[in-house]
């Protein structure tokens, strides 16, 4: 294979750029040359992988800071109006800069291919703009629209029959003609000012060359018919670095009761009383041993049964799980999944919904639809997690399918295959 010159671009946001290390790492080691374009907090782990850092523009890079830190305004907003906000100010606005960064890279070196985080707009954009073709990294569950699947967003049930599809139908026509209108009449606005027709409804950057999704299909709800772009490459995860196991270790692996892990991911944690915190009261006269990632934070006097630490190593940790209580961050879900560790989900911002929805259908975990359960009702659902049903049993036929993919290696396949064909240009 002739060596490839691939520009890689992602939003600064660590659930965006995470996916795409072991892409980087199996390319670079097969001797391609790897740039890549984000925020400069992801310096360090860009350039671990062999790519070569590139800076994006200042204006669209969050140096590390939440979207509160950044716009101090959407902390009056709630609801619809909030995801409104967010679909705007953090995913629409950076458009132009965006457009501007590839346009700067690909001066400096061109590239045979742009590889991106689905939620970075700008490359299909560029795309449009006469780039290079660009290939599509799926970081949340897949939000391909199709009659028979639920419209993305709200956290649906997936249903099957007449009816379900034309719920489904409804509901995609609230979202797109009325909800979401004003979104999608602002990037208009930004695609006119870039000298390029309205859009289609929907935001999303899936390219129609290559999608590579992370995970597995038999966790994405099952439709009628895939787009051939699509490829499920597995769990799209980073060996997380080597760390020193807490002091109680010993204790928790001897204690001899089954362990359950409480996360709240990386970003989501800045208050554990959503759900770290209830967790750990809910469980704490339960015959269990409760492992809580607590971040930054001093959570105080602990129960008997209860360890914390600030980080936790997944590659250590997860294989001694009975259970995980999560707030459904992707990559947290795909490694214990990995694992074959059911679940039990409580989230209910960005994509959280949609991923509990995929782990309910899966039969490998309990959706609790809320990002604040009571204790009753995070004690009812570990304890069915744990001894009913077959939660366990799906969660280690998910493993299986797992283990079928080396993410980093395939990604690297579709890749090396796409460059090979020749673009189709249209007049």
């Amino acid at each position: 294979m002739p060596r490839l010159n691939l520009l890689f671009a992602t939003m600064p946001i660590p659930g965006h750029v995470a996916p795409l290390l072991p892409i980087a790492r199996a390319l670079t080691e097969r001797g391609h040359h790897v740039r890549w374009c984000t925020g400069r907090v992801f310096a360090d782990r860009i350039t671990a992988t062999g790519a070569e850092f590139v800076a994006m523009d200042p204006s669209a890079d969050h140096q590390g800071r939440n979207a509160d830190e950044l716009f101090p305004e959407r902390a009056r907003l709630k609801g619809i109006a909030k995801l409104r906000y967010d679909m705007t100010a953090v995913f629409l606005d950076p458009i132009p800069a965006q457009v501007g960064d590839l346009r700067r890279a690909l001066a400096e070196r061109p590239a045979d291919l742009v590889l991106h985080d689905a939620a970075y707009l700008g490359a299909a954009v560029f795309e449009e703009l006469g780039g290079p073709r660009a290939v599509s990294v799926g970081v949340t569950p897949m939000m391909l629209p199709a009659p028979d699947v639920p419209p993305f967003g709200p956290g649906l049930k997936h249903r099957t029959g007449p009816l379900a599809r034309l719920r489904y139908a409804v509901v995609r026509g609230l979202l797109d003609n009325v909800v979401f209108k004003p979104v999608f009449e602002h990037r208009d606005r930004i695609r006119a000012g870039l000298h390029l027709p309205r859009g289609e409804r929907g935001l999303m950057a899936v390219s129609p060359h290559l999608h590579l999704q992370n995970g597995i299909a038999s966790l994405e709800h099952p439709r009628s018919f895939m787009p051939p772009q699509v490829r499920f490459v597995g769990a799209l995860v980073d060996p997380a670095p080597e760390a020193a196991l807490p002091d109680w270790w010993d204790r928790m692996i001897t204690a001899g009761r089954p362990i359950v892990h409480v996360t709240q991911g990386t970003v989501a944690d800045t208050d554990l009383g959503q759900l770290v915190l209830p967790v750990i009261r809910a469980l704490a006269d339960d015959h269990v041993t409760v492992v809580a990632s607590t971040g930054a934070h001093d959570v105080g006097p602990l129960p008997a049964n209860v360890f914390t630490a600030p980080f936790l190593p997944y590659d250590r940790l997860l294989p001694e799980l009975s259970a995980m209580v999560t707030n459904g961050g992707m990559g947290g879900v795909q490694l214990a999944l990995a694992q074959g560790v059911p679940l039990v989900v409580a989230g209910a911002t960005e994509d959280k919904p949609e991923v509990a929805a995929r782990v309910e259908r899966s039969g490998a975990g309990l959706n609790l639809r809320t990002a604040t359960p009571s204790e009753k009702a995070i004690k009812a659902a570990v304890r069915e997690v744990l001894h009913g049903g077959t939660f366990r049993v799906r969660a280690r036929e998910l493993a299986a399918e797992y283990r079928l993919h080396d993410a980093g290696a395939l990604s690297a396949d579709h890749v090396e295959r796409l460059a090979r064909t020749s673009p189709v240009r249209t007049a």
